[in-house]
């Protein structure tokens, strides 16, 4: 054999060995690969599922918790009316009338009195329900048939005092459907538990609510009270026919399912694994908090990991073909290739979706200019230009009693997260202003909130308003915004107090301040996008640069054109930095002629007091008033002079209270004016009505009543007097 077929076989066994390397080195590679592949892809599979059914878990919870708040904000905003009426039984039944109507998700309501409350009526419990065909009935639930007084939703709130989520139950005699009742003791005066006020929430809501749950294709939820009672379930035999520990006895895995029904009785949350019929699933469940409910979601396993083992498949057939390495080459240059495809189409997706949450972002806020076409009192402008896709910056505004309720908030940071925060924030203020004009109060409650459920730390800057548009009168807060600019005879910062941002933390206490605008005033509020807005060289627009541009009387709309285009031209080449919003509102409303004035002057002896009521009656008489209305003001009228009879002067002496009434056609004024001490009765803390009579300090509750009968309350010391104007518009 030659020296040459030897080096050439040599070579050959040489590369025949080094394929062979190849191919077990590529094997074994291949291998390992897919046993880390299949690791990590159960791993992530596992905790995406764990993620989505906790999400979805989450979420409906927190759907259901929206009813249930909703139910329950009915029930204590009617709780001082309901106190009052307990004088006029007659009238209780507008009280249970008013609170169905005004809230769409109470399908029945009563005011169930304590028996032998009133002696000449034994029990009294007027009914009003929602019937079939959404029209409002009532009833008497003090009949023979139907012992209320015996009825846990009756006796549970005057066992413990506070308010109480019944068990899901049928009434029959009562609201005749599935359904829960959210119940409060009312007291009297005298603090005396007098009567329960009531809200029934049908559960068909829930039962489709939960239905729609469909994180996997043949997951499934259940939802039980309390006492275990199933209240939804896919198996509709089982519904309120047995409780959750009854349904476990006739199950497999007996142990692990008593575990996790333990659990959900005692309102902890969590998940856990079960066997049934061969088939192991996954259970996450979790309370509903105050109502002592709990559900769950159940997942079979198997469609939990039914992609790893499709992944598995895949590795396996990789790690066959790559035994041959250019084959293997050639399979990972095109692996590679997919997912170069794979990345292209996820972002385009991203953009696209970024592009669709912009759509939906800006559909949220006001964005028709002008708003209210058919009124001459008021002209309005927004706008609202995001750094990024979508932002953080909100403002909102609609018209509710003839009051302009609006707000302009920024979000900490930008992009997606602070646009989630925006529409939490922005449905918030629609959602607690819907029931409250007080903006000290709005702006507290979206505080309490946004602090109990910021997970993530971030905060918002906030201005809240209400303008009456018939008076001009504006009651403001502010959570750590920018102050706005006040357009009268001259540009200038409109006096606030700084407050903390919403959402820092629980319990803060926020300044409520007001200001009466005149014809032709406006107010500017803008985000701090617009004054740190940079050009090429880093400098800031400007406050100075603002008021420059603001300067002019012009449309508001052509306001924010100048505005936008002058940030524009400054900024330059420059990338926008952060989120940018303006909204103008310019006050157009010219005074009410007044049709009629009357006096009368009181000494400050409280044995003049009924003299009030023939002077409300001849003031009602002329503006044709409805009774209800002429008792409210009559009441409002009565605890403001008392106040002052009571307090103006020192003991023994003798002082005069002017009582002034100016009669428009759309309002009533009421001022009232004393030479006494200054005192400032608008300034008191607001009276907390959930209170018990022995925790509640003495005093805050005339002017309480005074600011929820009246639409505006002012007070001012002028010429060394106290002067309190209280209009009422009609």
């Amino acid at each position: 054999m030659s020296r040459k077929e030897v080096t050439e076989k040599s070579l050959t066994r040489r590369s025949r060995f080094g394929g062979l390397m190849v191919l077990i080195v590529a094997a074994a590679t291949l291998a390992a690969t897919s046993v880390i592949q299949y690791y990590f892809a159960r791993k992530s599979i596992r905790e995406e599922a764990t993620d989505l059914a906790q999400g979805e878990l989450r979420c409906t919870r927190y759907q259901i918790m929206d009813i249930i708040n909703q139910a329950e904000s009915a029930v204590r905003n009617s709780e001082w009316i309901a106190r009052w009426c307990l004088e006029y039984p007659d009238t209780l039944a507008l009280v249970a009338d008013r609170l169905v109507r005004d809230n769409p998700v109470v399908m029945g309501s009563t005011v169930a009195v304590v028996p032998g409350y009133y002696k000449k009526r034994p029990q009294l419990a007027p009914y009003v329900y929602r019937n079939a065909a959404g029209e409002l009935e009532v009833k008497s639930l003090a009949t023979a048939d139907y012992n209320y007084s015996a009825k846990p939703w009756f006796t549970k709130p005057l066992e413990t005092g506070e308010g109480y989520w019944s068990e899901p139950y049928i009434d029959i005699g009562g609201g005749e459907v599935l359904m829960t009742t959210y119940s409060l003791p009312i007291k009297d005066r005298q603090g005396r538990i007098a009567a329960v006020l009531t809200a029934d929430i049908s559960l068909d809501w829930l039962t489709k609510l939960v239905g729609d749950i469909d994180v996997y294709p043949h997951a499934f939820s259940m939802v039980v009270s309390r006492e275990g009672q199933i209240m939804v379930c896919p198996e509709q035999s089982l519904v309120m026919r047995k409780t959750v520990r009854e349904m476990i006895s006739t199950m497999d895995d007996t142990v692990a399912l008593q575990a996790i029904g333990n659990a959900m009785m005692e309102g902890r949350e969590g998940e856990g694994t079960v066997v049934q019929n061969g088939v192991t699933n996954r259970v996450f469940f979790g309370p509903v908090e105050r109502t002592g409910w709990s559900m769950n979601i159940v997942v079979p396993e198997k469609e939990i990991y039914g992609n790893v083992h499709k992944i598995g498949a895949i590795a396996t057939a990789l790690q066959i073909l790559g035994l041959l390495l250019l084959l293997y080459i050639m399979l990972t240059l095109a692996r590679n290739w997919r997912k170069l495809e794979k990345m292209k189409h996820q972002k385009d997706r991203i953009e696209s979706e970024l592009h669709i949450a912009r759509e939906i972002q800006m559909a949220m806020i006001p964005k028709i200019f002008p708003p209210f076409p058919e009124r001459n009192d008021i002209d309005m402008a927004a706008a609202i230009i995001p750094a990024k896709e979508v932002g953080g910056d909100l403002y909102d505004f609609y018209i509710r009693d003839e009051k302009l309720f609006f707000c302009v908030g920024d979000v900490s940071g930008k992009g997606v997260p602070a646009s989630l925060v925006m529409a939490v924030t922005r449905s918030l203020f629609r959602t607690v202003s819907a029931h409250e004009k007080s903006p000290q109060r709005i702006v507290t409650a979206m505080n309490e909130s946004m602090s109990e459920t910021n997970e993530s730390n971030m905060f918002v800057t906030f201005f809240c308003g209400v303008l009456d548009m018939k008076t001009g009168h504006l009651r403001y807060c502010n959570a750590g915004h920018n102050a706005p600019l006040m357009l009268t005879d001259a540009i200038a910062e409109l006096d606030v107090a700084p407050n903390l941002p919403l959402g820092i933390m629980k319990g803060m206490h926020f300044r409520e301040q007001e200001i009466d605008l005149r014809y032709d005033d406006a107010i500017f509020l803008y985000t701090d996008g617009l004054t740190e807005a940079e050009n090429v060289s880093h400098e800031l627009f400007g406050l100075d640069r603002v008021m420059e541009v603001l300067r002019g009387r012009k449309e508001s709309m052509a306001h924010l054109k100048n505005m936008e285009k002058a940030v524009k031209d400054y900024a330059g080449e420059a990338p926008q930095s952060d989120d940018l919003t303006m909204l103008f509102i310019h006050y157009l409303n010219s005074e009410d002629p007044v049709e009629s004035e009357r006096h009368l002057i009181l000494h400050n002896d409280i044995q003049q007091i009924p003299q009030l009521a023939e002077f409300v009656e001849a003031i009602s008489e002329e503006k044709n008033l409805d009774k209800s209305l002429a008792m409210s003001l009559n009441l409002a009228l009565e605890e403001a002079v008392t106040n002052v009879i009571m307090y103006a002067y020192p003991p023994e002496s003798d002082g005069l209270v002017d009582i002034e009434a100016i009669l428009r056609k759309k309002d009533i004024q009421f001022i009232i004016t004393d030479s006494g001490s200054e005192f400032d009765p608008t300034a008191a803390p607001e009276a907390d009505i959930n209170l018990g009579v022995e925790e509640r300090p003495i005093g805050g509750l005339g002017i309480f009543l005074v600011r929820n009968i009246m639409d505006s309350v002012r007070y001012e010391r002028k010429d060394g007097k106290n002067v309190l104007s209280m209009d009422k518009i009609i």
